[in-house]
């Protein structure tokens, strides 16, 4: 049985940070790429990151580029996600999910599925 559990999350003063933790079991964590995806409140889910499954080509939402560092520990099975300089408009539910596929749409960008998904850890940036 697939599992993602997401674990890290709490409250933070505009401008400090935060270390998400996806511990994932039940599949070959190595094999497959991984993303954050992230639903603030109100929101659409918004995607923000995605690594492969080697730890290489890290991808990131225009929104958290320079400020978020997606990584990614094979032997411990485990996704991370460093966000420093964070804002208040980076509240929200932080999913992980498990990669099923990928659609190339027009300008080069890249839309990805997911097959499973965490039950979410809840970010609050605020004073």
């Amino acid at each position: 049985e697939v599992q993602l559990v997401e674990s890290g999350g709490g409250l933070v003063q505009p401008g400090g940070s935060l270390r998400l933790s996806c511990a994932a079991s039940g599949f070959t964590f190595s094999t497959y790429p991984m993303s954050w995806i992230r639903q603030a409140p109100g929101k659409g889910r918004e995607w923000v990151s995605t690594i492969a499954g080697d730890g290489s080509g890290p991808e990131y939402g225009d929104s958290v580029k320079g400020r978020f560092t997606i990584s990614r520990d094979n032997t411990r099975n485990t996704l991370y996600l460093q966000m420093n300089s964070l804002k208040p408009e980076a509240t929200a539910v932080y999913y992980c999910a498990k990669v099923e596929g990928r659609t190339l749409l027009r300008g080069g960008k890249t839309e990805y599925e997911y097959d499973y998904w965490g039950q979410g850890t809840q970010v609050i940036v605020s004073s």
